[in-house]
């Protein structure tokens, strides 16, 4: 009776054991409702030159931090160089024939006109006395009708004279016309274009980093013919680095963008602290065709998690971390 006894305190110590192994066991596999798998992603920049040419010389190395405006590359630029010193001349040329339009004539030669007129203007007077001496003559009966003529022809032809050498001086002191200085004002402004334009070109051959951030990869090297458009650098600014995570069904309804999350790293202590900035309204991984509700908890939506610049720089592209969604 005895030993039944002990045997039955035996089994039942034995189930009691087996039920503390199976409660621990169960604990153990139990998952925080709040954590998610997800892993760090990257938006990188891209820098090309919208322009050909080979590669002369990289100023960044792979891995280097660099500042918002700091030199990555640079291409040869020897045609672009000569196209932009062509402009400029063309543009010195025209502005200076523009301004010769405007001056009008050069002083030597209004000095001439000038001169001209005076002796227009002498030889007007001594035939204006000559015909006033014919005409007296001509009353008194003691020259010919045709002197008289004569004289009068001459003063009037000296009077024109005149006239259109006054004429000739004040053109000369004005200028070009009107719609020669704006056809030359037009052809300045064509040329301060095509020289902007070539400036442009010029620029384009030296590229800098638009942000501040960390130099993920360089794709040619120095001497290799760059395509126009082809990524010499590929930059990752901090504010481009965020977390991707997948979220079952059941708990898509309680997150919502500007959420807090935790995000745990391998070997780091301290979680890193950030916000929902995204929820995919696609869900990923789906079953075939049946939503059941048996199927319906296998249904994750991806959803984003962004930083501030100083606590992104500490994430990496690829990195695998854990997400608890609240404060």
């Amino acid at each position: 009776m005895i030993s039944s006894k002990a045997g039955r305190r035996e089994v039942l110590f034995g189930i009691a054991v087996a039920l503390a192994v199976l409660c621990h066991v169960a604990s153990c596999g139990r998952t925080d409702g709040n954590r998610v798998q997800g892993y760090v992603e990257g938006e990188f920049v891209y820098v090309a030159s919208p322009l050909a040419g080979a590669l002369e010389s990289l100023r960044v190395r792979r891995g280097e931090q660099v500042k918002a405006g700091a030199a990555l590359f640079a291409l040869e630029s020897a045609s672009e160089k000569a196209v932009r010193d062509e402009a400029e001349r063309r543009l010195a040329q025209a502005r200076a024939s523009l301004e010769d339009a405007k001056k009008g004539k050069r002083p030597s030669e209004i000095e001439s006109i000038q001169a001209q007129l005076k002796q227009a203007q002498a030889a007007s007077a001594l035939s204006e006395i000559e015909r006033a001496r014919q005409e007296r003559l001509a009353r008194a009966g003691a020259t010919p009708v045709q002197e008289l003529d004569r004289a009068g022809s001459t003063n009037e032809q000296n009077r024109q004279r005149v006239a259109q050498l006054q004429a000739d001086l004040k053109t000369a002191q004005l200028g070009s016309r009107s719609d020669q200085i704006a056809a030359a004002e037009a052809n300045v402004r064509a040329l301060e274009a095509t020289l902007a334009k070539a400036e442009w070109d010029l620029a384009q051959k030296r590229q800098s980093a638009p942000q501040a951030g960390l130099v993920f990869d360089t794709l040619y090297r120095e001497g290799e013919w760059v395509a126009a458009g082809r990524p010499v650098a590929v930059l990752l600014p901090p504010q481009n680095i965020k977390v991707r995570a997948f979220v079952p069904e059941t708990r898509i309804g309680a997150i919502h963008p500007g959420d807090r999350v935790r995000v745990t790293v391998d070997g780091l202590p301290e979680p890193f602290v950030g916000t929902v900035s995204f929820i995919s309204p696609q869900a990923e991984y789906t079953p075939p065709v049946i939503y059941s509700r048996e199927s319906r908890s296998k249904l994750v939506f991806m959803i984003e998690a962004v930083f501030d610049p100083a606590t992104a720089a500490n994430l990496h592209p690829g990195q695998p971390v854990d997400v608890q969604f609240g404060s």
